[in-house]
């Protein structure tokens, strides 16, 4: 069993979810079918599935050509995403399980970005494909939600067990991790990630996975409750709230003019 990143577009990532025994794989998030394909035949398997986690073209805009290319292939994609799921031939919702061989996922709606956008986890691949909800380090913006159901989205991610890994759908950490320095200089563990983001990214290499337990160290979209974020965004608005929605909400609003 194996997870493989498959770069897309400028900053996107497909996702290869692999089972080695049956030579057969899913991909999560296809935005380039050539790519995809390319990947699947280099490593000799089969596609027997794709999993989009939200309706976005740069996460979507393979599957028809994917459907065209695989006879069989089965699509999946979230009922709640309103038909907006292109070639799409299986409905799932959350708690709902999806399958590559015997590898189980189980669905876990999380909206906000999209009103339907869902994750996938894999117990036992200890992995989270998180889309653009659950970024390293950041969050998807908040497009067809609000704070409260994009917090309550975060919040079902970072119940998951702290060793699970993040596979999220950009390359967006070091401008993230540049952002939350500016609400929590004094964050050792987000110090230490923004040095090593710094050097993977100039040796050419990805920054993905992380893992929850990470992300409840250094992201300030799960840290709400730290006292010196909560200090700096009382600085820059002295009239935020305490409740962390607010807090949450004041986060989102600076980082999309950041």
């Amino acid at each position: 069993m194996a997870i493989v990143a498959v770069p897309q577009l400028t900053d996107n990532y497909a996702y290869l979810v692999i089972d080695g025994a049956r030579k057969q794989c899913a991909v999560v998030d296809c935005s380039e079918a050539d790519k995809v394909l390319a990947e699947v035949s280099r490593r000799g398997l089969k596609l027997v599935a794709v999993l989009p986690t939200h309706w976005h073209p740069d996460h979507v805009g393979g599957n028809q050509e994917l459907a065209r290319a695989v006879p069989r292939l089965r699509v999946y994609g979230a009922r709640t995403e309103g038909g907006r799921i292109p070639a799409m031939t299986d409905e799932v919702g959350d708690g709902d399980e999806v399958a590559v061989g015997p590898i189980r996922g189980r669905v876990i709606g999380i909206p906000a970005h999209t009103s339907g956008h869902i994750a996938y986890y894999f117990p036992s691949l200890k992995a989270v494909f998180t889309g653009d909800t659950l970024f390293i380090a950041g969050c998807g913006r908040v497009f067809e939600g609000n704070a409260d159901t994009m917090l309550a989205s975060l919040g079902r991610l970072a119940a998951l067990p702290d060793d699970t890994q993040v596979y999220c759908g950009h390359e967006y950490t070091e401008k993230n991790l540049q952002f939350a320095l500016t609400l929590e200089p004094g964050n050792a563990a987000l110090k230490a990630k923004y040095e090593w983001t710094r050097r993977t990214r100039a040796e050419g290499k990805f920054t993905i996975p992380s893992t929850i337990g990470d992300e409840k160290r250094f992201n300030p979209f799960l840290r709400t409750g730290s006292a010196e974020l909560r200090a700096s965004l009382r600085k820059i608005d002295p009239s935020v709230g305490d409740e962390p929605v607010a807090i949450f909400a004041k986060t989102r609003e600076l980082k999309d003019r950041f």
